[in-house]
């Protein structure tokens, strides 16, 4: 199976450059492969930083949150003799 491809320009600074090939030789992968495989994973990162971020939005929305002064109180509270349970 043939998957249509899309060639995709990108300046990088020399260093990073050149780490890109340092990795495709060591691996023995094109550079394009490494760069394939890097774009998935920060892809995959941002879909979930959003999933999570979403998740959280609602959670607000639907009033699950814990009252800042309870929170404060619990940090205040650690490294002390006597730390507070966590806040639920």
């Amino acid at each position: 199976m043939t998957v249509a491809t899309k060639v995709l320009t990108a300046h990088v600074p020399l260093p990073l450059a050149d780490k890109v090939d340092q990795m495709a030789s060591r691996l023995e992968r094109s550079r394009g492969w490494i760069m394939k495989q890097a774009l998935s994973a920060w892809i995959a990162q941002e879909e979930e930083r959003d999933r999570l971020t979403q998740e959280a939005l609602a959670d607000v929305a639907a009033g699950h949150v814990i009252d800042h002064r309870a929170v404060q109180a619990w940090a205040d509270s650690l490294g002390t003799d006597q730390p507070l349970p966590v806040p639920r």
